[in-house]
């Protein structure tokens, strides 16, 4: 048997079956310690094509299974009793409400998706989190092929297309694409984002993960750890790849060849290691009965998933499909996704982005002219409606997966799956009591701007009435797409793309389609997140640059205020960061209550699958899908603002220090930028009203450059100043020649240091002596008076009997008779 030590994180001692184990003994084994082998046989091999080849079919499985129950396996598995989760589902506990919120879509593992080629960073281990090298050449991540125009070469026709129409495509596949492309993939308003050359973006926590990260790590289990300790208490770990996209890569970045399901094979060991080696936190969830122990034992439940393009392979039949499934129900997984990216052995998928769309017509080569969705008046590789919508559904192919997954009591997810297969899943479920099926990441089509709405992908409300009939969820993206007003929310949605714009969407689904939701963020999932509401990084999208600036201004000035967290200037960055996300909602006063329980959501759908069931879980007869705004298209949004240099603006919204074009962008009304340069300048402060004039004043920073001023500290008393205003205590005096000295009225004593006259409690201040000098007795102490000659304004100690005298009250007995002190 070839060696499979390179696939394990944990070296040889995690996998089952490899002679000469350290430590072991022979014992008797159990039935989890049999089902855990039979489980890391099959995986092991899975992930080795020189063991279990990818036509592999039932017998391989078996041979394995048989195996899994010999003595040797036995004893290895004993040796090894934390190596891997139990993949025999416990007995049934109590079903007690749980606590706490989950995630229902997160590629933990995606650094083993599409080859191994794109993701900088890792879940785990040494330098997991090591700085990137910015995509410079040669550059290990984040980049495509140099030359991406042979993908075009297999259809013939493809001469008669215009890619002009789509800017994404065009830059992909012209001259220099994989440049061009690489640079465009991670670009979105407010962004450049973490593709192509991105050196200002190679260090850890300066510049990944953020909400715009699509090629860095976001799934670091410590970053996990910190969600479940502040309430993430189940997630859907879903293993991902898409072989196509993997094509595209550099090949020598792809640290194996391009296998979908070898992928998913991998990512399944990856996630059954970590959890071996996080026993004490987290354990994998085989039923909703082993799920509810796991979370009420206060560890994460952890769900396995699947989703690939081509799932089981792109040849696969009935038989295959079955021992697939049978072989990853063994591996622990407890639901999936029948189609994603493309149309497949089992369903339509639902068209949304444009690329995907060219990478069907790269297998197809089928144009189709119903509708635009890839091109002007075209739709490549997939046929189409009127409505941009696929024609292909549920195949009968696809009715038997769903018909054995209802089997063996599997999650349904048609996330991704087209309308016509959602239909037809849907009559399917509803012929066996309404199974539950659900969405495991999605937006509200009703609630969406158009970029998103009008896509398939998007959700409709009568799908979600399928869903509640079925007794299923949604899980709500955490996406930073332009979202429309819900009027019912008490959520203002002035920061497009940030937790202002989710809780749109969460307020619609709790208080209009009334569906359980939980979160479907899609971290590590090729895809941006929410945005923050505060900082300079892309705070607030909107559809042009004035409108996300004016709303920005907006957050900071009329708050809520932040939390006080990374989440405030860095968006939805990585999974730990979701609590942050319910706390902000928070903040701004969103009920969130339905979120923070979705754990039980999940749980209860679960259980339903299982059975018994009765009918329909729920009408569904109150939903109500009006409340949402109408949209206001972008160009008419636009013309509300004002113009110069060709182009809107936001008048002052800048504070000191942020960039600017011209004066009338800064809060103080002066920008050091030559107006409609292309050189930037920066907001400086006009007048002292300008700084905290409590402990700054402005100043010119460069004599002789107008406009170059800055906040400076107040000055101390005796420092030169030209007017109050430059002083901590607001006074400037002694003025000669337009120059004084900075002073406290009243704040020195007689004889202390001084420079004008309104510093002393006498008024006068000694032109030669520079000290405060009295006027008389009652400026100096009881037992002194007010000197005179050499003594002059000096206050000296009164004089005791026999001293000299010349007035009554230079003595300590007020008596002055005949020049002595009586």
């Amino acid at each position: 048997m070839t060696s499979l030590d390179h696939l394990s994180p944990l070296g040889p001692s995690i996998l089952p079956g490899l002679p000469g184990l350290p430590g072991a003994r022979r014992r008797r084994a159990s039935p989890f310690a049999t089902a855990a082998l039979a489980a890391a046989a099959l995986l092991a091999c899975a992930c080795d094509a020189a063991i279990l080849p990818s036509d592999s079919g039932q017998d391989a499985m078996s041979e394995l299974t048989l195996a899994a129950r010999s003595d040797l396996s036995a004893e290895t598995a004993a040796a090894n009793p934390a190596a891997w989760a139990p993949l025999a589902a416990p007995a049934a506990y109590g079903a007690s409400p749980v606590s706490g919120f989950a995630d229902l879509h997160f590629h933990m593992m995606s650094e083993a998706a599409f080859g191994g080629g794109w993701l900088h960073g890792k879940h785990d281990g040494p330098g997991a989190l090591d700085d990137c090298d910015g995509g410079m050449p040669e550059s290990d991540h984040a980049r495509v092929r140099q030359d991406l125009s042979g993908l075009l070469a297999s259809c013939p026709q493809s001469t008669m297309l215009d890619f002009a129409s789509n800017g994404a495509l065009s830059a992909l596949l012209g001259i220099g694409g994989g440049v061009l492309g690489s640079e465009a993939i991670g670009k979105t308003e407010g962004t450049q984002g973490d593709t192509g050359l991105h050196l200002q973006r190679k260090r850890l926590s300066e510049g990944w993960p953020r909400w715009d990260t699509i090629a860095h790590q976001q799934g670091h289990v410590s970053w996990l750890r910190s969600a479940h300790d502040r309430g993430l208490s189940l997630i859907v770990m879903s293993a991902v790849s898409y072989d196509w996209l993997c094509s595209i890569l550099p090949e020598q970045n792809r640290e194996r060849a391009c296998d979908e399901m070898a992928d998913v094979d991998l990512q399944l060991q990856m996630t059954h290691a970590l959890v071996a080696r996080n026993a004490g936190w987290m354990e994998i969830a085989l039923s909703p009965a082993h799920a509810r122990q796991i979370v009420g034992a206060g560890k994460l439940a952890v769900v396995l998933s699947i989703e690939a393009s081509h799932l089981f392979g792109r040849d696969v039949d009935a038989a295959r499909m079955r021992a697939q499934l049978d072989k990853y129900h063994a591996l622990g997984v407890r639901t999936l996704q029948p189609v994603h990216q493309v149309d497949n052995a089992f369903s339509g998928a639902a068209l949304h982005n444009p690329i995907f769309q060219f990478a069907q017509y790269t297998e197809t080569c089928f144009i189709d002219t119903d509708c635009g969705a890839t091109l002007a008046g075209v739709t490549l590789g997939m046929d189409v409606d009127a409505s941009c919508n696929n024609m292909r559904g549920l195949t009968p192919l696809g009715e038997q997966l769903v018909g054995e997954m209802m089997d063996r009591g599997m999650l349904i997810d048609v996330a991704h799956m087209s309308e016509r297969g959602v239909d037809r899943v849907f009559d399917l479920a509803r012929a066996r009591d309404y199974y539950p099926m659900y969405v495991s990441h999605g937006h509200f089509r009703e609630i969406m701007g158009p970029k998103v709405a009008e896509t398939e992908k998007s959700t409709p409300a009568r799908v979600i009435r399928m869903l509640r009939q079925t007794g299923g969820m949604f899980g709500l993206r955490t996406a930073h797409d332009e979202t429309k007003q819900f009027t019912r929310s008490s959520v203002e949605n002035s920061c497009q793309g940030s937790s202002r714009s989710f809780a749109q969407a969460y307020d619609y689904g709790r208080l209009g389609l009334k569906v359980p939701m939980a979160f479907g963020a899609d971290l590590n999932g090729f895809i941006q997140q929410t945005r923050p509401r505060f900082g300079e990084d892309g705070a607030c999208s909107a559809a042009f640059q004035a409108e996300a600036d004016c709303q920005a201004w907006e957050q900071r000035e009329q708050g809520p205020g932040p939390l006080g967290t990374e989440f405030d200037e860095k968006g939805l960055a990585h999974e730990g960061m979701l609590p942050d996300l319910v706390a902000d909602l928070e903040r701004l006063g969103v009920d969130t209550a339905g979120l923070r329980s979705s754990t039980e959501s999940f749980l209860r759908m679960w259980e339903r699958a299982a059975g018994p069931r009765a009918g329909m879980a729920d009408p569904a007869a109150d939903m109500d899908e009006g409340g949402v705004a109408p949209f206001v298209p972008a160009e008419e949004r636009e013309l509300a603002y004002p113009t110069k240099c060709g182009a809107a603006y936001c008048p002052g919204f800048q504070e000191l220090g942020g960039s600017c074009r011209f004066d009338e962008e800064c809060e103080s009304g002066q920008c050091t930028a030559v107006a409609c340069n292309a050189i930037p300048g920066r907001c400086v402060c006009n007048d002292d009203a300008d700084c905290d004039d409590s402990v700054a004043y402005c100043a010119l920073k460069t004599p002789g450059i107008g406009g170059d001023n800055e906040c400076v500290p107040d000055k101390g008393d005796h420092a030169v100043c030209t007017r109050d205003g430059q002083c901590a205590s607001g006074r400037c005096g002694g003025l000669i020649a337009g120059a004084g000295w900075c002073y406290t009225p009243g704040s020195k004593a007689i004889g202390q240091g001084c420079r004008v006259n309104e510093e002393c409690p006498s008024n006068r201040c000694g032109d030669l002596t520079q000290t405060c000098l009295c006027r008389s007795d009652a400026h100096c102490g009881a037992s002194q008076f007010c000197g005179w000659g050499t003594n002059e304004g000096e206050c000296v100690n009164k004089r005791g009997r026999g001293a000299a005298c010349t007035k009554d009250n230079q003595c300590q007995s007020g008596n002055c008779r005949f020049l002595f002190c009586r």
